[in-house]
């Protein structure tokens, strides 16, 4: 087990450990050094950019690469006109998510839903258990919306099931956002669903599986035409975008029309996961790394993803806890728990609008019996602008490898961007576009994010309403 101190300590004669850290010029905010290697200069991010870029290629030059580079099999864009109503089921990280989505055309649309708690034990779960839960709120769902007349009865309806990990044709790769459902892994999980639906005889027929972010890319796509990439920034984190079939060499016995687009879903939160050549790791990042449920895995997606930034900071805070800096006569059990501090503290530190930073005192008071001096409250403050600016810098560094694998630079293009951290964390997302114009100079302003459509809602709907079109044409096969 890694120990959270790795600190420096002077003992002296008398016995007495003291802490002791480097100082340097720039130590001039009374941050602890070490917590100076969350700053990425414009030259550190352009050399992840490229490693990022080798890793996006490699992915699609070969199977079971680190970055997999998964190929969805959604052919193209949709066309707008696309009509109908779908079902859409979302499992997430924290919810299950049920929605009624009608297709009226011309980018248009209209949509029912409904969300389920899914709890860790569910989680953890055998997986037929965890589709099973999912086939009950399905079945749940649909009668009530019968009973009001929104669905007519007996009339069986096509569904898109989004799950937000990783899935390649229908097999699950890896559970990622803290999901350890065992007998899933490996298993393809659209039969394992559609055994669900048929024990708990739900009329819905399964005609699409995709991950978020491939229907986020659909979706916003549908919207707003010159979007080019999606990209989630949340619990987890990912990205799709569209690439030519006869880019990606791994698929190429397929003889798929080379000039035809296929949506390549990234998966990349495992960029440089395994051998960490390239990422800068902070101890603290390693702390987290080496005590997860995957040790080793999903190296990106633990700098940037909303699972993991609270984590960071407070293993920040207990190391000065260690340390004798902070908190002295006080009883600190509360925030030395894993996991206790929540990433949305972080969002509530960065938006206090108070000169005495009420928002803070209440957090540490209420959620932790601990007292603040005002000191301390922009000491943490300063903190979580370090960790989360340099989540979105490094966000930034995944987008700007797409745009510069795809010569997107010059014409521009739209970001769709979905996820707690883009939506909620204040200033995420002009941190993002800092980052990006430190990576390209001026012409980064031509990468524009914005907030993407549902892409596990709407997407997923729109994803079903494609493929069945292309199965009716009889263009491919079926899952």
């Amino acid at each position: 087990m890694a120990s959270r101190r790795g600190s420096t300590s002077v003992i002296l004669p008398s016995g007495q450990t003291l802490p002791s850290y480097t100082r340097s010029s720039e130590d001039d905010d009374g941050l602890p050094h070490a917590t100076k290697k969350f700053t990425l200069t414009p030259q550190r991010m352009r050399i992840v950019v490229e490693a990022f870029k080798e890793s996006l290629e490699l992915g699609l030059s070969k199977h079971g690469q680190v970055v997999p580079m998964i190929p969805t099999y959604v052919f193209g864009w949709p066309t707008g006109q696309e009509t109908g109503s779908y079902l859409a089921v979302d499992l997430g990280g924290t919810n299950l998510r049920v929605c009624l989505v009608t297709l009226q055309g011309d980018g248009k649309f209209e949509i029912t839903q409904s969300k389920y708690r899914l709890t860790e034990e569910q989680k953890q779960e055998d997986g037929q258990i965890l589709f099973d839960f999912c086939a009950e709120c399905l079945k749940a769902f649909i009668d009530s919306n019968i009973e009001t007349g929104v669905i007519e009865k007996d009339h069986v309806l096509p569904l898109g099931f989004t799950v937000q990990e990783r899935i390649d044709h229908g097999v699950l790769i890896r559970w990622t956002k803290g999901f350890g459902s065992p007998n899933t892994e490996g298993h393809d999980v659209v039969a394992m669903f559609r055994k669900s639906l048929a024990k708990h005889s739900v009329p819905a027929e399964v005609v699409a599986l995709t991950c978020d972010t491939t229907g986020t890319l659909i979706a916003s796509h549908y919207v707003n035409p010159k979007t080019r990439i999606a990209c989630i920034f949340g619990t987890g984190c990912n990205a799709a975008y569209m690439e030519r079939a006869g880019d990606i060499p791994k698929i190429k016995e397929l003889g798929i029309d080379p000039n035809a687009e296929i949506a390549i879903n990234c998966e990349w939160g495992a960029f440089d996961s395994f051998e960490h050549e390239n990422l800068p790791r902070t101890k603290y990042d390693i702390i987290i790394d080496e005590t997860s449920n995957k040790p080793g895995e999903q190296a990106f997606e633990k700098l940037i993803s909303g699972r993991y930034l609270g984590e960071i900071l407070r293993l920040i805070i207990c190391e000065l806890i260690d340390e004798g800096v902070l908190f002295l006569g006080q009883n600190t059990y509360k925030v030395e728990i894993a996991y206790s501090f929540d990433t949305a503290f972080l969002s509530l530190m960065e938006s206090d609008p108070t000169d005495e930073l009420l928002m803070i005192i209440g957090i540490f008071s209420h959620f932790f019996a601990l007292e603040t001096t005002l000191a301390e409250r922009q000491f943490f403050r300063a903190l979580a602008k370090l960790v989360s600016r340099r989540a979105a810098r490094l966000s930034a560094c995944g987008i700007a490898a797409i745009v510069s694998k795809m010569n997107y630079l010059e014409e521009g293009c739209a970001v769709g961007a979905d996820g707690s951290l883009y939506n909620k964390y204040p200033g995420f997302p002009e941190r993002i576009h800092e980052g990006l114009q430190d990576i390209f100079g001026e012409k980064g302003k031509t990468i524009v994010t914005y907030h993407a459509e549902d892409g596990s809602g709407i997407g997923s709907a729109i994803v079903a309403a494609m493929t069945k079109a292309r199965r009716d044409a009889g263009l491919y096969p079926t899952l």
